[in-house]
């Protein structure tokens, strides 16, 4: 039966996370700090990225702009605007990295999308995650794309009844618990869960039983042995 496939971007179909990953060790080792390591300056960083996730969104703009909070925090000599500059770069520089879309991808999509109804479901920016839809190439399997602020529950019900979709058919299909499976399973969706093992550390929580069904793979191309 034809389902209704809602798949995540970012560490599902391409690799995101490791450029923000080499963007802090880089930050790290600029802010040389004398006596916190990686992972208490990590910390930090964290705690601003959950403050202003909520307030100003996702994207490596808003990185840079939490990469400076942290600087500005933490740095042990005067605050100059040429070291600023050099810590936003940082994550300005994530724009320009290439696209790279994991293993498998573009056959599974393709194999996926002469069978069932695709959407392609993103947070962030949205010129910044157009930008990375177009350069990857992938637009031309799915039917729709929904680009949003935050994937909660409520995300996940306004998408459904837009798109006429049957809850009892559709799945999401992501590497996130915190944005693809439990919001999904809390809307009443099924869920594919393909973990990723350079996923976000905010992105992290443990997956909560929800009244769909779960699915977890090892690999997306795993989903031509399901669907």
């Amino acid at each position: 039966m034809r389902q209704f496939l809602i798949i995540d971007a970012d560490d599902t179909l391409w690799e995101n996370n490791i450029y923000f990953e080499r963007a802090f060790e880089e930050f790290v080792a600029f802010l040389d700090h004398s006596s916190l390591t990686p992972r208490e300056v990590r910390d930090v960083l964290d705690e601003i990225e959950t403050a202003n996730a909520r307030i100003h969104g996702y994207g490596s703009l808003k990185f840079g702009r939490n990469l400076r909070q942290t600087y500005e925090r933490l740095a042990e000599r005067d605050l100059r605007e040429e070291d600023l500059k050099i810590v936003m770069g940082f994550a300005e520089r994530i724009l320009e990295c290439p696209m790279e879309v994991i293993e498998g991808v573009p056959e599974t999509l393709q194999y996926l999308a002469e069978r069932h109804d695709l959407t392609l479901f993103t947070k962030g920016h949205p010129e910044e995650q157009k930008l990375k839809i177009d350069r990857s190439g992938l637009g031309v399997f799915f039917g729709h794309t929904a680009i949003v602020r935050e994937k909660d529950a409520g995300a996940y019900r306004e998408l459904v009844g837009a798109r006429g979709m049957d809850p009892e058919r559709t799945w999401m299909i992501g590497n996130s618990p915190k944005s693809d499976i439990n919001p999904a399973l809390a809307a009443g969706l099924s869920a594919v869960f393909v973990p990723h093992a350079n996923t976000w550390v905010l992105e992290k929580e443990d997956i909560r039983p929800g009244n769909g069904r779960l699915l977890v793979l090892d690999r997306f191309t795993d989903l031509r042995r399901h669907f």
